[in-house]
């Protein structure tokens, strides 16, 4: 049976609540027993939905679908090392969030849910505003006002009430919260359903390599949704006994804005409070992640690490991948610029799997150089 949990105090709560954190003020996991019956999945069509039965949507009828999913992996070589890759840009609204928007907003369908708030720096809200108007809910999205004006204008294209919040990232998601005490938070950091969502990531690489999992997982961390979203897939195929092991989980932070490598290093249980400097890569700029718990145990779990890029590194990583025929993001350029980093640490003979989370179409004007020769 289905059940929110807290991971801190242990208390329970029903699923069919608008609840979105536990009364001790800790974010909510979901108890959930996934199944993973492979003749099923090999028959289905080429979606994140062929693992249906491991996707806690009770009703085929609540589910929403724009046909997303098994994203291509791409060999790549870098300095002589082969990696793979998914490339998640390619998801409809342009980025990996709408693994999660497709779970959250199919289960809000299903709860009988009319109306969402969501707080975001952009592809979180793109993604959430764009499946509430697949299935005909309301949509309240709240940015801050520095949010790249690409991302501004696909949110509003999808029909969502765009909140503009003057000051932080942190700001913002103080003001979204008030309003979730009256409308039902779509959060993609709170809401424990995104991450059944994003955990399908893990359910593709297992696929695409042959039903096994990579020895390790490189991926960025702002709020830690596709890294937590991966290690609840993997931990799930492990305890299903489809995986012999869940892959070493890399993070890779901005070193501007650097919270979880702070209390990673420092040895810490939580992300510390930091000062926030600027960065391009606005998707992982985020100074008080809410499971920022979780993700340092995860991580230390599973014998990983987290690894800081600079601006510098991001612009080149940037240039790089353009030469390699991909048009990212910064934040994904800030992936790669980790991922390089972490292959000259290990010499090893690893199974590497990353991720290119965005397309760069969202963020044209910070990546586009200025007279003054300014951005990337």
């Amino acid at each position: 049976m289905e059940k929110f949990y807290c991971p801190e105090c242990h208390r329970t709560y029903f699923v069919n609540t608008t609840q979105w954190r536990c009364d001790c003020g800790s974010p909510l996991d979901l108890g959930f027993g996934p199944q993973f019956p492979l003749k099923k999945i090999l028959a289905r069509s080429p979606t994140l939905w062929r693992y249906r039965e491991a996707i806690p949507i009770k009703k085929d009828s609540s589910i929403l679908s724009m046909g997303e999913g098994l994203t291509p992996l791409e060999e790549m070589e870098f300095s002589g090392r082969r990696v793979w890759v998914k490339i998640d840009y390619l998801f409809p609204t342009g980025s990996y969030k709408d693994r999660g928007a497709a779970v959250l907003i199919s289960k809000a369908r299903e709860l009988g849910i009319k109306k969402v708030v969501e707080d975001s720096s952009g592809n979180a809200g793109s993604a959430i505003a764009a499946y509430c108007a697949k299935a005909g809910i309301g949509c309240d999205i709240y940015v801050p006002e520095s949010t790249s004006s690409g991302k501004l204008v696909q949110i509003q294209t999808y029909g969502a009430n765009l909140r503009k919040i003057e000051g932080s990232r942190e700001k913002t998601a103080r003001v979204t919260m008030e309003a979730a005490k009256k409308t039902y938070y779509a959060s993609h950091c709170w809401n424990p359903y995104f991450l059944h969502g994003t955990k399908t990531f893990a359910f593709e690489v297992w696929e695409q390599m042959g039903w096994k999992s990579p020895d390790a997982l490189v991926l960025p961390i702002g709020h830690g949704t596709l890294l937590l979203g991966a290690y609840i897939g993997f931990k799930e195929l492990k305890e299903a006994g489809k995986v012999k092991k869940i892959p070493r989980l890399v993070g890779i932070q901005s070193a501007a804005c650097d919270p979880l490598y702070q209390g990673f290093v420092r040895g810490l249980d939580e992300a510390p409070a930091i000062m926030k400097g600027e960065t391009v890569a606005e998707g992982i700029a985020i100074a008080e992640p809410v499971r920022g718990r979780q993700i340092l145990r995860a991580i230390r779990e599973t014998g990983g690490e987290v690894l800081t890029v600079t601006e510098r590194e991001i612009g080149a990583a940037f240039k790089e991948m353009g030469q390699r025929s991909h048009f990212i993001e910064p934040t994904s350029a800030a992936t790669i610029a980790g991922l390089k980093k972490y292959l000259k640490k290990k010499k090893g003979k690893e199974i590497i799997v990353s991720s290119l989370t965005g397309t760069g179409l969202k963020a044209v004007e910070k990546i586009e150089i200025s007279g003054k020769g300014r951005n990337l």
